[in-house]
């Protein structure tokens, strides 16, 4: 196994590598005093916030600069009242009140009242576990979350995967009507549809509470609450437990890259200085995004964070997390407008070290709690050691997003010419990391078909996925559009980095766009929806796209297991591009108006190949130019002086096929 400091472009860094490693151990170090595991530090949520003991309740918060609390609710009018009122423990930033048993009742909403120097206002409680809407108001309160009946697992957790393969969702637009969906629902219509379609992982978007749902979930609130809007805790626990029971694995988006400027219902000015969780003045404000940065080098920042590390995993048994905006966190300029061509750019001192260690220890922190937990880090900068083990001097991610493999896409779907598309340039997109850390490689996720994208699919076929989309019709776009589309995620998905991902619909090629109901679309809601349908109706060609998208999962996930890509042909003439993956061999022929007869492909010693795919199957809504019946022999030819082995291939036009090693000239299936 490579490791990171093998990279001879490392080698002019190697001490600030490993000083960013030291420095990360030293912190830990001093959190946790040598005495008690990192893990064991981040439990916050079990001291502060409102939680019903053996006598009654106790309730805490975290506020320096408070100089009196309350707590206010449907229990006290919405008034302060000397029963509820919270004191500071003496010579200390934390509030603490005991409360008798009958002092708060479940379902019961509340909020804090806080005054500080030179003013107050009403706060939700950081710690709070669950905060719901008032319908007429609009306004957020926390809600008092103590039902009689503690929610009881079922089912045990799935084994880790050793190349997952991850279904992105996000459960309110997981209905075709226009509305918002809820947990029970996503549980019940949408998890039996992601496991019939082959993948193993949920990873949702959403579910930390946001006040606007338009953010899609990255405008955070209220970090330990579920968001209500699409029903309680208990509902919550009951999708991860029915996942579990069908042997999917879930992650959930973990948002610690910024926080809601929100104050009310959010972390903003909590104790009424803009500086308790995050940097003071325009270091703290994340001026693209419209939202306050944390300052990771406070020990209050780190205790509150890493212990909603450990919440999400020990309360509602996830099994990893994908980090939102690692970019933006390692980075003071956000990596806005920034090309990462250089190593340099990572040691000239525009890095926040601090969220460097901090990510450090949120990864020791998930693998303490659950070592099969799976960590993904959206990272666009390509930072070296972003997905490198922890005892490597890396940041100990499992993956980082291939981000840059959507851009590559949408920019040849967008810019180039079909005739012109680059073989190697593929592969090269394909496969460009660093072997010591795995990636996860998609053609799109969510990010493409935000309000002003489109979807892949979208993006080639255009209008005529409005006319032409009928099985009992041809139309030239869509047959473009169908093959390409199909062709991109082959070549991804065979050659992904450790991971695939696929977003909600995306497999079967949902059109248009994705937009949240808003004031500036009338807040409508149907761009907010997946249109299931489309991909159950036998009389549209979307739903051969779904098909074929289970057919390459099944034969991606049969067939490659360890092995790197071994690239056997990049012919920009022919726009032939072949690759070989353990037992998976894959040709394309990308040109869009030459087929190939009796094509030579060098392959590597074997004594058959044998059919398991193509991307011209009728079934999949091709042309079925293919016989799926033949063995192919390989016969030696001379090259570069010795004799090698070919097989030779009819590729028409547009299309892929898989083939599998075998020892045998038996056909498939006997």
């Amino acid at each position: 196994m490579p490791h990171l400091l093998d990279d001879p472009w490392l080698k002019p860094y190697e001490q600030a590598v490993r000083g960013r490693a030291l420095r990360a151990l030293a912190r830990m170090r001093d959190l946790t005093g040598g005495k008690t595991s990192l893990s064991e530090w981040a439990s916050a949520h079990e001291y502060y916030g409102l939680h019903r003991t053996s006598r009654g309740w106790v309730f805490r918060e975290w506020a320096p600069h408070a100089t009196s609390m309350w707590l206010v609710g449907d229990f006290s009018n919405w008034r302060n009242m000397p029963q509820y009122e919270v004191f500071r423990i003496p010579g200390t930033d934390v509030w603490e009140r005991k409360f008798p048993a009958r002092a708060f009742r479940h379902g019961e909403n509340y909020r804090l009242e806080m005054h500080w120097d030179g003013g107050h206002g009403e706060r939700i409680p950081a710690y709070a576990r669950y905060v719901v809407q008032d319908p007429e108001t609009k306004l957020f309160s926390a809600q008092v979350w103590a039902p009689k009946k503690p929610y009881v697992w079922k089912n045990p957790v799935p084994p880790r995967k050793t190349q997952p393969f991850i279904y992105e969702a996000h459960v309110g637009m997981a209905s075709e009507e226009c509305r918002v969906a809820t947990y029970a629902e996503f549980r019940d219509n949408v998890l039996p549809r992601i496991k019939a379609a082959g993948y193993d992982t949920v990873q949702l978007m959403a579910i930390m509470e946001h006040p606007y749902y338009g953010s899609f979930g990255y405008h955070v609130s209220s970090f330990f609450a579920a968001s209500s809007r699409f029903g309680t805790p208990d509902e919550l626990k009951s999708l991860v437990d029915a996942a579990h029971g069908m042997g999917l694995r879930v992650i959930m988006d973990l948002v610690h890259s910024h926080a809601v400027k929100n104050e009310r219902d959010g972390l903003s000015r909590f104790d009424g200085t803009d500086w308790q969780y995050f940097h003071s003045g325009e270091k703290g404000w994340h001026k693209a995004w419209d939202s306050r940065c944390f300052d990771y080098g406070k020990t209050g920042v780190l205790h509150f964070l890493l212990s909603n590390c450990r919440y999400w995993l020990d309360e509602f048994h996830f099994d990893g997390y994908r980090f939102d905006g690692v970019t933006s966190m390692l980075f003071w300029d956000h990596g806005l407008g920034t090309a990462f061509t250089d190593y340099s750019r990572y040691f000239d001192g525009s890095m926040d070290d601090d969220a460097w260690v901090y990510l450090q220890l949120a990864n020791r922190v998930v693998h303490e709690v659950r070592p099969d937990a799976v960590t993904i880090a959206e990272d666009v900068s390509g930072m070296p050691g972003c997905a490198a083990p922890i005892t490597d001097c890396g940041i100990g991610f499992d993956y980082r997003m291939a981000m840059g493999e959507p851009d590559f896409w949408f920019h040849l779907a967008e810019k180039v010419r079909d005739e012109d598309w680059p073989m190697g340039g593929i592969y090269h997109a394909l496969t460009d990391k660093r072997p010591e850390e795995k990636v996860v490689s998609y053609v799109e996720s969510h990010d493409q078909a935000l309000v002003g994208g489109k979807t892949f699919f979208f993006q080639l076929a255009d209008a005529a996925v409005y006319e032409g989309m009928r099985t009992d019709q041809q139309n030239a776009a869509v047959d473009r559009a169908m093959a390409l589309h199909k062709m991109a995620r082959l070549a991804t998905c065979a050659l992904n980095g450790g991971a695939y991902l696929d977003f909600m619909g995306n497999e079967f090629g949902h059109p248009e766009w994705i937009d949240f109901p808003r004031e500036g679309n009338g807040w409508d809601y149907s761009h907010a929806r997946r249109q299931w349908s489309l991909r159950d109706n036998p009389g549209l060609r979307f739903k051969p796209l779904g098909d074929f998208d289970v057919a390459m999962l099944q034969a991606v996930r049969r067939l490659v297991k360890k092995g790197a890509p071994v690239c056997l042909a990049a012919n920009d003439g022919d726009k032939v591009l072949a690759f070989v993956r353990d037992d998976l061999l894959c040709v394309f022929n990308f040109n869009p108006v030459r087929s190939f007869t009796d094509y030579g492909v060098l392959v590597p010693p074997a004594s058959f190949w044998t059919h398991v795919l193509d991307t011209d199957e009728s079934r999949f809504g091709g042309q079925g130019r293919l016989a799926a019946d033949i063995v192919y022999a390989p016969v030696l030819v001379p090259a570069n002086g010795e004799l090698v082995q070919q097989i030779k291939l009819y590729l028409p036009a547009r299309t892929a096929l898989v083939l599998r090693r075998t020892p045998t000239a038996r056909k498939p299936g006997k």
